[in-house]
């Protein structure tokens, strides 16, 4: 379901625009379960072993540079999908100037398209909010949030709101953008890569070159991995030689 945030004529409190967000989020609210504290999301033995918390951990806001739009909103699918795993009952908030889901492809990632909200917000400040109000309910399992980078101060507050919540935030930016100092757990970049039983006729499952380039109390790496869809799993078959080279 798609629910628009219209761009407000410049006399409008922009007040008004966050209490029609804040009306649904509260229905939600009154029937989803809450879950304090940072646990952390299982994505590969390999993964999991290599972040210090054992996982992609929950309550934080965390960062996505895709160098392929397609793959990109693939892997954001995925830790989307985990994370209405860990947190049932919750939904899914999708942010971005035009939100194009397809539910199909996001069922194959074990994404619950019924519970995903649709936020069409082209003003980045109306984003900004969506995404505060959407963490800081614990109504919402994951925020997704596409556009340019916020700024530090509104990073901290999405880390915040993240904190309250006790979902995930995840920003997804070009990869093109300059990647300077984050207020996010982690920082990722992620590239396509062939699925290795694809063929001309047959493209295979979801694949990617994953580098995490920054995560907070802990180091660089990068994987070769792709997804299995009958298995519903994450498959990190290597390690990638050159971790921490490319920019971050």
């Amino acid at each position: 379901m798609t629910e628009p945030v219209p761009s407000p004529p410049p006399a409008m409190d922009r007040a008004g625009l966050l209490a029609g967000l804040r009306a649904r989020i509260a229905r939600l609210d009154r029937s989803g379960p809450d879950m304090q504290g940072r646990a952390a999301l299982p994505l590969s033995p390999e993964l999991d072993a290599h972040l210090p918390w054992g996982g992609l951990p929950l309550a934080g806001l965390h960062e996505i540079l895709g160098e392929d739009p397609g793959s990109s909103l693939g892997f954001a699918a995925l830790l989307m999908a985990r994370a209405q795993a860990a947190l049932p009952g919750r939904s899914l908030l999708w942010i971005a100037p035009e939100p194009d889901a397809y539910p199909p492809g996001l069922a194959g990632l074990g994404l619950d398209a019924a519970r995903l909200i649709l936020v069409r917000a082209p003003r980045a400040a109306d984003a900004l909010w969506a995404a505060e109000e959407g963490l800081r309910s614990p109504a919402i399992a994951a925020v997704l949030l596409l556009g340019p980078a916020p700024d530090l101060t509104a990073a901290r507050r999405l880390q915040l709101a993240a904190e309250t919540g006790g979902g995930i935030g995840l920003l997804l930016r070009d990869g093109a953008e300059e990647a300077g100092p984050g207020a996010a757990l982690t920082r990722w970049r992620i590239a396509p890569r062939p699925a290795q039983e694809a063929t001309a006729h047959h493209l295979g499952d979801p694949a990617w070159e994953i580098r995490l380039l920054r995560a907070r109390g802990g180091r660089p790496g990068a994987w070769l991995a792709e997804w299995d869809a009958a298995q519903g799993r994450l498959v990190t078959p290597a390690p990638l030689a050159a971790a921490g080279r490319r920019r971050a």
